[in-house]
C-alpha cells in the first residue's frame, strides 16, 4: 500500500468515526404517537428486594391508581423555575433560567418538561403510605426565593389510611442546581412502622432536541458505584430486560443523562441502596430510580429520610462537588485520559483570554506547536515524494504491464533516494487520537453552549448560520490537496480532489466550535506544508542543477 491509499483510507477511517453516530439516530425508539404529560395508570410504586429488605420489613406496595391529573404551581430561584404537582410532589417542569432553548434564544431550556414526559418522582413503599401518585396538599409559604435568603423550602403535606402524617420536602438553593427531597413521617399508629423510600427520574427514550444524524451523543440512564464505577444503560436494554448495571451498593448515585445535561438522585454515602430501572407498560417511558431504607418509626415518634437530586447543567467542576464520580457523565469514551487534560488547558486559557472561540484557536495552536516535529517529519516525505513524482510516473509507462517489476523499480528509487513512503502517514496516526479526543471534548463541553466568538458565531454549539466556516474549510482543504504530491492512479487523484467537498458538506451540520478548529490546523497545516515543500523542492532543484 503506497502512500496516497493509506492517506484515503486514513481519510475514510476518520469519516466513518465521524458518520457513525448517525446509526444511533435511527436506532432510537420513536415517541408515542399521542404522547400526554400524565403518568401511565401501570406505574406503581417499585418493590425493594430481599436484600433491602433485610434493613427494614417494607410492606408491598398497593397497586397505582387510575390516571388523574393536577394543577401545578411554580417555584422559581436565581437558576431554576420549576413546576410542581401535588400528585405525588413530583417535579414535572425544571427550566433552567441560564440555559436558552436549543432553536429559541428568547425562551429558557427546560430539562424536565411535558413533552418527554420528563420528571422526578418519589414516594414511599408500603400499606397506605403515599407514592408518585398520591395527592398531597401544598402548606402555605413563600415560593420564589426571597432577596438575601439561601434556600427556599416548599412543604407537601399527606394522611395515610393508617393515620400516619407524611410531609414531602423540596429545598431549593441559591447559587445552586441541587434540590434536597426529604421525607418526614409521623408515626400516629400504635405500631412500629417500617417503610423505604424510592426516588425515580421518568423520561422517553426520545433525544432532545438539538442532535443531529452528524452529532449524537447518548441519552439515557447511567449508574455509578465505587465498585463497578461508572455504567450507561441503553432503554433497548431496559426493554430487553438485558440491562446490566450495579443493583446494591452503600454508595454511589443514578442519574439520566443527555447532551449538555443530567439529572442525577444521589443518595448519603453510606446509606444502603437499590437501584432499578424499568419501562413502563404500553408506553414509550422508562423510569430509573433507587430505593433507600428508613430506619423503623416506633408509635408515636417521628422519622425522616432525604436524597440530593441534581438537575442541571455537565459542568465538570460542579458535579465533582456534587458526588464523586458524577463529573463521569461527560463520557469522552475510551479517549477521556487523553480529553481531560485538553479539556483542562481549554479551561485555563478561557480564563484568560475570556472567549471560547478564542480559547479554542489558542488551543489548537498550541497542539499544532506540541506536534510539530511529528508534522514537520510528514511534510518532508510529502514533498520528497512530490518531488519524486515525475520519475514515479516515468516508471509507470515504462512497467505498467508488468506489475512486479514496477514495484521493485519503485522500491529502489525509494532506497536511491532515501524516501519513505509511509512516512506522510505515521506521524499523522500518532495525532488521531489527540485530534478525536479534542472532538469529543468540543462536542461534549456545556461551556460552549450558547458561547459567542465572533462577529456572526454567536453560539459555537450549533452549525455556522451562514457556512463560511465550512466553505473556508473546503478551501483549506483544496488547497492543501493541491500541496500534496498527485497520485499516479488517476482514479485516485479524483476521490484526493473530492475529499475536500465530502468533507466540507458533513461539517455543514457541525457545531461551529468544531469547524473552527478544523480551520486553524488546516491554515497552520498549509503554512507549514508550503515552507517545508518550498524548502525541499528548492534544494532539489539545487541537486539537479549541481548534477547537470
Amino acid at each position: 500500500m503506497d502512500t496516497r491509499r493509506l492517506i484515503l483510507v486514513l481519510i475514510f477511517a476518520f469519516s466513518s468515526f465521524l458518520l457513525w453516530e448517525n446509526w444511533q439516530k435511527y436506532n432510537q425508539p420513536k415517541p408515542p404517537a399521542n404522547a400526554v404529560a400524565n403518568v401511565p395508570a401501570g406505574s406503581a410504586a417499585p418493590q425493594p428486594s430481599a436484600a433491602l429488605q433485610a434493613s427494614g420489613s417494607a410492606s408491598a406496595p398497593v397497586a397505582a391508581p387510575a390516571n388523574t391529573t393536577a394543577e401545578t404551581f411554580t417555584v422559581q430561584t436565581d437558576l431554576v423555575k420549576a413546576s410542581i404537582s401535588p400528585l405525588g410532589g413530583d417535579i414535572v417542569e425544571l427550566d433552567l433560567l441560564k440555559y436558552a432553548q436549543h432553536d429559541n434564544s428568547e425562551k429558557t431550556f427546560a430539562l424536565f418538561d411535558a413533552k418527554h414526559q420528563y420528571m422526578a418522582q418519589s414516594g414511599l413503599i408500603g400499606e397506605g403510605l403515599p407514592t408518585h401518585r398520591t395527592q398531597f396538599r401544598l402548606v402555605d409559604g413563600p415560593l420564589k426565593l426571597a432577596d438575601g435568603a439561601d434556600e427556599l423550602k416548599v412543604r407537601l403535606e399527606a394522611t395515610a389510611p393508617n393515620g400516619a402524617k407524611v410531609a414531602k420536602i423540596l429545598t431549593f438553593k441559591r447559587g445552586s442546581y441541587l434540590i434536597d427531597v426529604a421525607w418526614e413521617i409521623d408515626n400516629k399508629s400504635d405500631k412500629p412502622l417500617a417503610t423505604h423510600a424510592y426516588y425515580q427520574l421518568q423520561r422517553d427514550a426520545v433525544a432532545p432536541e438539538g442532535e443531529t444524524a452528524m452529532v449524537s451523543t447518548f441519552t439515557g440512564p447511567a449508574v455509578y458505584t465505587e465498585a463497578d464505577k461508572y455504567q450507561k444503560v441503553s432503554f433497548d436494554d431496559i426493554a430487553a430486560g438485558k440491562a446490566k448495571f450495579a443493583k446494591t451498593a452503600d454508595n454511589g448515585w443514578l442519574a439520566m443523562v443527555q447532551h449538555y445535561f443530567v439529572s442525577a438522585f444521589v443518595p448519603k454515602e453510606h446509606t444502603p441502596r437499590e437501584y432499578y430501572m424499568r419501562k413502563v407498560d404500553g408506553a414509550n417511558l422508562y423510569q430509573t430510580g433507587v430505593i433507600v431504607p428508613v430506619a423503623e418509626i416506633a408509635p408515636g415518634a417521628k422519622g425522616e429520610t432525604s436524597i440530593s437530586l441534581y438537575a442541571g447543567p455537565q459542568e465538570q467542576a460542579m458535579l465533582k462537588q456534587v458526588a464523586p464520580g458524577l463529573d463521569l457523565v461527560v463520557d469522552y469514551g475510551w479517549l477521556t485520559v487523553v480529553a481531560a487534560p485538553i479539556f483542562w488547558a481549554l479551561q485555563a486559557i478561557y480564563k484568560l483570554v475570556g472567549n471560547w472561540g478564542w480559547a479554542i484557536v489558542v488551543l489548537t495552536i498550541i497542539i499544532k506547536a506540541i506536534f510539530f516535529p511529528l508534522s514537520a517529519a510528514s511534510y518532508k516525505s510529502m514533498a520528497k515524494m512530490r518531488v519524486l513524482t515525475p520519475r514515479l510516473m516515468q516508471l509507470k509507462e515504462r512497467y505498467g504491464d508488468d506489475k512486479q517489476r514496477l514495484n521493485q523499480e519503485m522500491m529502489k528509487l525509494y532506497q536511491t533516494e532515501k524516501v519513505n513512503p509511509l512516512g506522510g502517514c505515521l506521524p499523522i496516526l500518532v495525532q488521531i487520537p489527540v485530534f478525536i479526543a479534542l472532538y469529543w471534548v468540543l462536542l461534549g463541553a456545556v461551556e460552549m453552549r450558547g458561547a459567542p466568538w465572533i462577529l456572526w458565531i454567536k453560539d459555537l454549539s450549533a452549525p455556522d448560520p451562514f457556512y463560511i466556516l465550512p466553505i473556508v474549510m473546503m478551501a483549506s482543504m483544496f488547497v492543501q490537496t493541491k500541496l500534496n504530491p498527485t497520485p499516479p492512479d488517476p482514479i485516485q487523484a479524483k476521490v484526493m480532489m473530492m475529499m475536500p467537498l465530502i468533507f466540507g458538506v458533513m461539517f455543514f451540520w457541525f457545531p461551529a466550535g468544531l469547524v473552527l478548529y478544523w480551520v486553524v490546523n488546516n491554515v497552520l497545516s498549509i503554512a507549514q506544508q508550503w515552507q517545508i515543500t518550498r524548502m525541499i523542492e528548492a534544494g532539489g532543484k539545487a541537486a539537479n542543477d549541481a548534477k547537470a
